[in-house]
């Protein structure tokens, strides 16, 4: 059994790669990160579909979040003051608009800096994964 959370990303896109090698350096979660391309997804309990479309924290207990939920709790496993953000991103008002916010680049992530046409979620993919809000 884990017993450290899992950040999951998509390896292929560069703007995520950029975004993660960022929070790493800056932020320091406490997690283990890894590109869902190179993840026992099965063993995470989460399909290739999901991993592709949206950033994932799974906890040790196995419980999943994705998209804003999961750049919250990336926040929030961190040091100093990056708990602050955190909270707020999980408050349903702020948690509401994050979302639309996350969904809104994650859809133009291939024009996001560093990112090319790997980047871009396939169009059939697209809203199909969607996390709760």
């Amino acid at each position: 059994m884990r017993t450290r959370p899992v950040l999951v990303y998509d390896g292929d896109c560069g703007f995520c790669t950029t975004s993660v090698r960022f929070a790493e350096r800056r932020i320091r979660p406490r997690c283990d990160v890894t590109a869902w391309q190179f993840a026992d997804l099965d063993a995470l309990g989460v399909t290739q579909g999901r991993a592709e479309y949206e950033l994932l924290w799974i906890t040790p207990s196995g419980t999943v979040y994705g998209g804003a939920r999961a750049v919250a709790k990336l926040l929030l496993s961190a040091r100093g003051g990056w708990a602050v953000p955190g909270a707020v991103l999980m408050l349903p008002p702020v948690r509401w608009a994050a979302h639309g916010i996350y969904r809104l680049i994650e859809n133009n992530r291939q024009r996001m800096p560093g990112g090319t046409a790997a980047c871009a979620v396939p169009a059939g993919r697209k809203g199909d994964a969607a996390s709760p809000l």
